[in-house]
C-alpha cells in the first residue's frame, strides 16, 4: 500500500508541475521494458540487435566504443574492424534509420591496458593470448556496463551469437547460439554473474542468414556488409611485427632447440611463434617440425614432431564458473581448447593447487598456453580458464 501511495503522490506532483501530459509520459515510460545500451560496431549483427530490441519495446541507445582510432581514416576504412572510424559512420547511420539516439564513448585507456598491453605481455612471456576474450570481459562489459549504468541504463546488449539465460539454480549462464558455426560463447566464458544479469543478446536465436534477412527487410544500409576479420588492432595479422613496433622491450633472436636441448637453428624472436606452428620456421629438416613449446626464460623455441603435440590432460588457471557456483566432484563436460575447436568429451576436476584439470577421452592437438579452456554442459557454459 505504501508503494502505491508513493506512485500516486509522484503522479499528482507531476500533474501539478507539468500538467496532464506528464501523466501520459509517465505511463508510457512504465510500459517500457527498460533502457538498454547496445554496443554498435557498424556491422550487421549489432545493428540487427539494436533493431530487434527497439521492436521489442526497449528504450534503446546506440553506442560505439572508441578504442583504436589512431590511424588515418582511409587506412581504417580499408582495414575495417569493429571500432574504427568507418564503423562509427555506419553505426551512426543505422541508428538514424532505426530512430535511436547514438553516441561514441572513449574507452581507449582500458582498451590499451586490458587488451593491447596484455596481448604484448603474454606473447613476450611465451604465451598466445586471445585478446577478444579480454576485450569482452574488461571493455565491452566491465567498462561499457559501468558507463551505461551511470546514464540510467538497465541493460547492455551486443550482437554476439550467444544467448543469456537464468537457470533453475538461480545462476545466469551463456548458452550456445542456435547455429554452431557462428557460436561465440567461447569468447564469453569469463563474464561475471552481475554482468550476465544485465546483458541481452537478441540475435543468439537466429542464423547469420536470418540476421541478414532481418536487416534487409528493415532496410538497414549495412545488410550486405561483410563480417570483420582478424584482431581489430592487427588487421594484417602480423602479430610479431605489431609487438616489435609497440613493445617497450627489444625482441631478441634466440635458438630453436629439440626436446633434448640440441640447437637446431636460430629464430627471430619468440613473439613470432605459437604452439603447433609449422610454417615460417625456416628450419631444413627431413621430418616436418612443429613448435612444441616456447621458453621465454631462455628465449628458446622447442621443435618436434606432430605426435609430440597430442595431450590428454590440460590444466587451466583463473577458472570462472558460470552455470554452476563451483566444482567439488568430477564433472563430465564437452571442452574446447581454442575458438575454432569443435569440442571433445572430457572430465573436469579441481586439483589440489586450485587449478582446474580437463582430462580428455581422446588426445587433443596443440593445447596452447594463454588460450582458453572452455567447458560445456550441453549448450550451457560451465566455465573456463586460461591454459597453463
Amino acid at each position: 500500500m505504501e508503494e502505491i501511495k508513493n506512485v500516486q503522490d509522484k503522479i499528482a506532483r507531476l500533474k501539478k508541475e507539468k500538467g496532464d501530459r506528464a501523466f501520459v509520459i509517465n505511463i508510457n515510460n512504465r510500459n517500457k521494458k527498460g533502457k538498454v545500451v547496445v554496443g554498435m560496431s557498424g556491422g550487421v549483427d549489432s545493428s540487427v540487435a539494436a533493431y530487434l530490441l527497439k521492436e521489442q519495446g526497449y528504450d534503446v541507445i546506440g553506442v560505439t566504443m572508441q578504442i583504436w582510432q589512431d590511424e588515418e581514416y582511409d587506412t581504417q576504412a580499408h582495414n575495417g574492424g569493429c571500432c574504427g572510424l568507418s564503423a562509427v559512420d555506419d553505426a551512426r547511420r543505422v541508428a538514424d534509420q532505426i530512430g535511436i539516439p547514438y553516441y561514441v564513448m572513449n574507452f581507449k585507456a582500458p582498451f590499451k591496458e586490458k587488451v593491447i598491453d596484455y596481448f604484448i605481455s603474454e606473447y613476450q612471456c611465451g604465451r598466445t593470448p586471445n585478446p577478444c576474450i579480454a576485450c569482452n570481459r574488461y571493455v565491452k562489459w566491465e567498462s561499457l556496463l559501468s558507463r551505461s549504468l551511470e546514464i540510467g541504463a538497465d541493460y547492455i546488449a551486443t550482437g554476439h551469437y550467444a544467448r543469456v539465460e537464468k537457470l533453475e539454480n538461480g545462476r545466469f549462464s551463456v548458452l550456445k547460439s542456435v547455429t554452431e558455426e557462428k557460436d561465440q560463447t567461447y569468447a564469453l566464458y569469463n563474464l561475471t554473474q552481475e554482468q550476465l544479469k544485465r546483458t541481452l543478446m537478441p540475435i543468439g536465436k537466429y542464423s547469420k542468414n536470418e540476421v541478414r534477412d532481418i536487416a534487409k527487410k528493415a532496410g538497414l544500409i549495412i545488410a550486405s556488409k561483410p563480417d570483420s576479420q582478424d584482431i581489430c588492432f592487427v588487421p594484417d595479422g602480423k602479430y610479431g611485427e605489431f609487438i616489435k613496433n609497440n613493445s617497450p622491450h627489444d625482441i631478441l633472436p634466440g635458438n630453436f632447440v629439440d626436446r633434448e636441448g640440441n640447437i637446431l637453428g636460430k629464430h627471430k624472436g619468440i613473439v613470432y611463434y605459437t604452439v603447433g606452428q609449422r610454417k615460417g620456421l625456416g628450419i631444413p629438416a627431413g621430418d616436418r617440425l612443429y613448435v612444441l613449446e616456447i621458453r621465454s626464460e631462455t628465449n628458446e623455441v622447442v621443435l618436434g614432431e606432430n605426435k609430440d603435440l597430442m595431450w590428454n590432460n590440460i590444466v587451466a588457471k583463473d577458472f570462472n564458473f558460470m552455470s554452476i557456483e563451483g566444482l567439488q566432484d568430477e564433472m563430465n563436460v564437452t571442452a574446447k581448447i581454442r575458438y575454432n575447436h569443435r569440442g571433445a568429451k572430457a572430465v573436469l576436476r579441481k586439483r589440489d593447487d586450485g587449478h582446474m584439470e580437463c582430462i580428455f577421452e581422446e588426445p587433443q592437438r596443440a593445447p596452447t598456453p594463454g588460450q582458453a579452456l572452455v567447458c560445456y554442459d550441453g549448450n550451457k557454459v560451465v566455465g573456463g580458464g586460461v591454459i597453463i
